[in-house]
């Protein structure tokens, strides 16, 4: 089965750059695994929309555990080219987390796509954070010298959004050290702006590969495995009760649920989570309550099953109470993607 791509000229370019930076950041994650690890490189999984007539995509997933907790670099294309009731021609995106094993060593998420409309206009998200269980501040620092230096003008509303929408309320703290989010951006240029997209690819992922190479080999103590998975809850919490963009993916279509909660880290401690269920607003501590019945007790270890399971909770929950979208994070922006989709 082969994936049919869009064939916009405007399409095709970003398949190409996007691509391109999966490709980029695949690399230099293998030569990790080979200088560290078992030089095991990524595995290719690829998955359809509509058994590949509105595209599809592939990720490539880590199996060297003695590098990486959880690692995914996913590309998509989704496209409805020939169907005239949905508002929206094609999306591309290049979406990954690392979560590597170090707990000393951040994990990092980027989030890269261009969507294209019907009427022909288009625009890009750009989105890209650290994420340390253990903070050191010479780190968060480099980090954000590459973004303001890579983003050049963009950079203050690409940290003000980011702050926004990376912060979780109820523990008045946000998901990460450094943070960045253009969402719906078009400056009328898009020779321009896709130079943008792949200049932040790109340095994004050299300055983190240089970060992780750092820390990669400290010595672990338990309780730095202890930090460890209590960051990696409050990331699921995050991500699960919160992101906008994996709420959406999840509701738009079942077709790579589990490629869309790569982003999940493999151990979570559900004591910690339950702690906060109480500090939930309703109906959102129903869908924490619900997310901590679906994992279990104590501290699980989250596979491909229980990731369907994960999605199955969230996509029932949004069905019982669909005013609870308006609950999910944003930027100054609210991006009409699911709605781009029906």
């Amino acid at each position: 089965m082969t994936r049919v791509m869009a064939t916009t000229k405007t399409s095709l370019a970003a398949v190409k750059l996007i691509e391109g930076l999966q490709s980029y950041f695949v690399e230099r994650l293998n030569k990790l695994s080979a200088d560290f690890g078992k030089s095991s490189d990524f595995q290719d999984v690829e998955w359809f929309r509509s058994e590949g007539k509105n595209g599809g995509g592939v990720r490539y997933v880590s199996s060297d555990e003695s590098v990486f907790n959880r690692a995914a670099v996913n590309f998509s294309q989704v496209h409805y080219e020939n169907d005239d009731s949905k508002s929206l021609n094609s999306a591309t995106a290049i979406s990954t987390i690392i979560h590597p094993k170090n707990p000393h060593a951040p994990s990092m998420h980027m989030h890269i796509s261009y969507s294209e409309l019907k009427n022909s206009k288009g625009y890009w998200r750009i989105m890209a954070d650290l994420n340390p269980s253990i903070f050191y501040r010479e780190d968060a620092i480099r980090f954000k010298k590459m973004l303001e230096d890579s983003s050049l003008s963009c950079y203050e509303e690409g940290n003000a959004q980011g702050l926004k929408y990376f912060y979780i309320p109820v523990l008045e703290r946000h998901r990460g050290v450094e943070h960045f989010y253009l969402e719906g951006f078009n400056s009328g240029d898009l020779a321009k702006d896709s130079a943008l997209a792949r200049e932040m690819g790109e340095s994004v992922v050299d300055t983190y590969i240089e970060l992780v190479r750092k820390r990669i080999e400290s010595d672990i103590s338990e309780q730095d495995r202890k930090t460890q998975r209590a960051y990696h809850s409050l990331y699921l919490l995050q991500v699960l009760t919160l992101d906008r963009g994996t709420t959406s993916g999840l509701l738009v279509h079942s077709e790579n649920d589990v490629g869309i909660l790569g982003s999940i880290p493999s151990h979570i401690d559900t004591t910690l989570l339950r702690s906060w269920i109480q500090k939930m607003p309703e109906p959102q501590d129903e869908l924490l309550s619900a997310l901590c019945e679906t994992l279990g007790s104590g501290v699980v270890y989250v596979d491909d099953s229980m990731k369907q399971n994960l999605c199955n909770t969230v996509r029932a929950h949004y069905e019982k109470h669909p005013e609870a979208l308006n609950m999910q994070a944003s930027g100054n922006i609210i991006p009409p993607t699911v709605a781009n989709h029906k």
